[in-house]
This record gives C-alpha cells, sequence and structure tokens, in this order.
C-alpha cells in the first residue's frame, strides 16, 4: 500500500505501513523537534519527498471549488492531495477540509486520531442579510461577510 502523509503523521508514534511519501511543503511545516526527527527516522528507513504534477494540482483546485472548501485548504493541504491522486494512494490526515475534496476526488483517506469526515456540501450565507451566496467573501447587499455553513 502507499501512503501520502500529512505534517499532523509526523506527531505521532504509528507505524507506517507500504510505501510512504510527503511533499517538500509537508516538511517545511514541521517545526517540532519531534516531528523532524520523526521525519528524519521514517526518511532513513524509506519515505521519499517529491512535489505533486500541475496537471494533478489543477484537479485538486477543481474538487476543492465543488466542495465548498477552496479557501480552507492552503498551498501544503493541495500538494499532498495532488500527490495521493497521481499516485493512488491512500491520504493519511485528520484534516476534514482535505479528507472532503479527497472523497470528491476519489482518494482514499485514513484518519490519524479523529473519526473520519464525512463527504459534505457547503453553503456560504451572509452573516448580515442572511442571504445566500455561492462563494465566500462581502456581501454584495449589505456589506457584512458571507461565511461557510453546511448545506
Amino acid at each position: 500500500m502507499t501512503l501520502v502523509l500529512d505534517a499532523s503523521f509526523f506527531f505521532t508514534e504509528i507505524p507506517v505501513e507500504g510505501a510512504a511519501w510527503t511533499t517538500p511543503s509537508v516538511v517545511g511545516e514541521l517545526g517540532d523537534l519531534h516531528a523532524k526527527c520523526r521525519f528524519e527516522a521514517l526518511a532513513a528507513t524509506g519515505l521519499r519527498v517529491r512535489e505533486p504534477r500541475g496537471e494533478d494540482l489543477a484537479r485538486v483546485r477543481e474538487a476543492a471549488l465543488l466542495t465548498g472548501d477552496a479557501g480552507v485548504l492552503s498551498a501544503t493541504d493541495q500538494d499532498i492531495l495532488a500527490l495521493a491522486l497521481e499516485l493512488e494512494a491512500v491520504l493519511v490526515t485528520d484534516d476534514f477540509a482535505i479528507q472532503n475534496v479527497a472523497h470528491r476526488l476519489g482518494i482514499t483517506t485514513r484518519s490519524i486520531r479523529q473519526r473520519p469526515a464525512r463527504a459534505i456540501k457547503w453553503r456560504y450565507r451572509c452573516s448580515g442579510c442572511g442571504r445566500y451566496w455561492r462563494e465566500p467573501g462581502d456581501c454584495p447587499v449589505c456589506g457584512a461577510p458571507i461565511k461557510r455553513k453546511l448545506k
């Protein structure tokens, strides 16, 4: 089994089963000494680091727009989703937005410590006048912030 690891994986002592991959942006997020040591130990036993392909990043961005998670996914989140898509790997993460987009893309996910997320679709509602919109931002009617909420 091929796994793509999110940064949160490196804060655990869960064993890796099979080939493991991550992205340079995940490695860059590892500021904690324990996480850095865990990364080094896994790298010594075969963990590979690679950038995702551009075409897979484009598919991830499109899926994130469709699920309503585009505004909350970081560049690192997009990278690991794209790499999992390219490698047809299991994505190991506790991040619900990542899991939601992964579900949309047909990527299998595995939670680390949290319960698995269910697939959801977001709606955007103005916090002032209550109107619904297709995307977040400021309401064109009353100017109040448009917030994300469950559909």
